[in-house]
């Protein structure tokens, strides 16, 4: 199977140059390898000082770039469904260039790029594709798309073509226009699309590398990063630490840099342990062309190899967990360095909905658990706690806390209300019966 390893940051930390860095070191090692772009900023091409074009384009042997366009990817998959809206906006008056602006989907574009990924994936002509992502709040809602947008697509997609097939004898004079098959159709393959982004990023042949430099600011966001990663269930293996400053032969004004930067990375170990973290010395110009990119991968990678398949034990993601006591289920997910405060948990029919911070996450649960009532939670050194009991014989249960976990107060509120209120809802839907 091809490897796929994505690399994200926020701006400006070396992401490209680490993405570009990482494919020229598979190529030289005999790996075919192509490194694309999903960020509208490109700069792959500056990296490799080449230039590069929509289609993989050869840099070096076995080694292969490209720069999307994700536009003309947009056209494919969204036009029939944009044309539709935009004739429906004609209609009530709408000038077209607003039209044109408001039938354009938010961050479609970029996941539509993925789907080249995918079909690169399908191809089998590669070993190893590396993707340089947009910056890190981007990247996080890009990512985070696929899912999004597939259930909300599989929820409207039946119940509306049933609608339009029962009514449009009767709009058939209307003037407004009835979207057609070929409307239904694109839906269906847009959603088929999200389905395979999902399951390729989110599959044990992919992963996502952070990029950081040894500042606070910096690191604060790579924390935040994880943890919203995870919570969408993608793997990360690895961070790269960039920009260094090398201890040796330094001055008194340099060696002041190299303890505060010290200082900053030891934070780094600490939190994303076990992760590899893979240090670059600071340079003093970016390197650029096929031979300085390799020099500079040689020399963050060291002796590892940044191409094996993740394991459980060097990476962080989601797996979820179900123990069962009983008759009483926990659903166990990870979430690095999330805290009580940030995390909220709600549960709606056959789904419970996580948030953390600005991000949200609907995850379906499985029968056993979908039956029963939420008796609990907890979060408890990143791994986020959720037990529930069967509905005939559910109490409400205060969460446990761990000794010494403060901040877990707002977490055992949320679970004692999220508990009395479903057995509020239990006792009004069977004093209705």
């Amino acid at each position: 199977m091809t490897r796929v390893l994505l690399y994200t940051g926020k701006g400006g930390v070396g992401k490209t140059t680490s993405a570009a860095g990482t494919a020229t070191l598979a190529a030289l090692r005999g790996l075919r390898t192509l490194v694309l772009s999903t960020d509208a900023a490109h700069s792959l091409s500056d990296a490799f000082d080449s230039e590069v074009g929509p289609e993989p384009t050869e840099i070096d042997d076995l080694l292969f770039v490209q720069q999307i366009d994700a536009q003309r990817k947009f056209e494919r998959s969204w036009g029939d469904i944009q044309s539709y809206l935009r004739s429906v906006l004609h209609m009530v008056g709408v000038d077209p260039i607003e039209a044109e602006e408001l039938t354009v989907l938010p961050g479609a574009a970029e996941v539509l790029a993925l789907l080249e990924v995918r079909d690169h994936v399908r191809s089998g002509r590669w070993d190893v594709i590396v993707v340089d992502c947009a910056p890190t709040a981007e990247t996080l809602r890009l990512l985070g798309l696929p899912e999004a947008l597939n259930w909300y697509l599989d929820r409207i997609f039946n119940a509306e073509r049933k609608m339009m097939r029962t009514f449009r004898p009767f709009l058939s004079g209307s003037t407004l226009p009835m979207p057609d098959d070929n409307v239904f159709d694109a839906l269906r393959r847009l959603q088929a699309d999200l389905s395979d982004i999902r399951t390729l990023l989110a599959g044990p042949d992919a992963s996502v590398r952070l990029v950081l430099t040894p500042e606070a600011v910096v690191v604060a966001e790579a924390r935040r990063s994880l943890t919203r990663l995870s919570l969408y269930g993608y793997r990360v293996d690895g961070v790269v630490a960039n920009r260094v400053f090398p201890a040796a032969g330094a001055d008194t004004w340099r060696r002041q840099w190299v303890a505060a930067q010290r200082g900053i990375l030891e934070e780094v170990a600490d939190s994303f342990r076990p992760l590899p973290i893979w240090e670059s010395p600071y340079r003093v110009c970016e390197p650029v062309g096929v031979e300085e990119l390799a020099a500079f991968a040689v020399e963050m990678y060291g002796g590892d190899d940044p191409f094996a398949r993740a394991t459980d034990d060097t990476s962080l993601w989601v797996d979820r967990h179900i123990d069962t006591d009983g008759r009483t289920y926990t659903l166990t997910m990870p979430l690095p360095l999330a805290s009580a405060d940030e995390l909220e948990l709600a549960r709606h029919g056959d789904e419970l909905i996580i948030t953390v911070g600005s991000y949200r996450r609907v995850l379906p649960l499985p029968a056993a658990l979908a039956r029963g009532v939420v008796a609990g939670a907890r979060l408890d050194e990143g791994r986020l706690q959720v037990r529930f009991s069967p509905r005939e014989a559910a109490r409400p249960v205060a969460p446990e806390v761990p000794s010494g976990s403060g901040p877990l107060e707002s977490a055992q509120e949320l679970a004692q209300g999220l508990t009395a209120e479903y057995h509020e809802q239990l006792t009004r839907r069977e004093a209705a019966r």
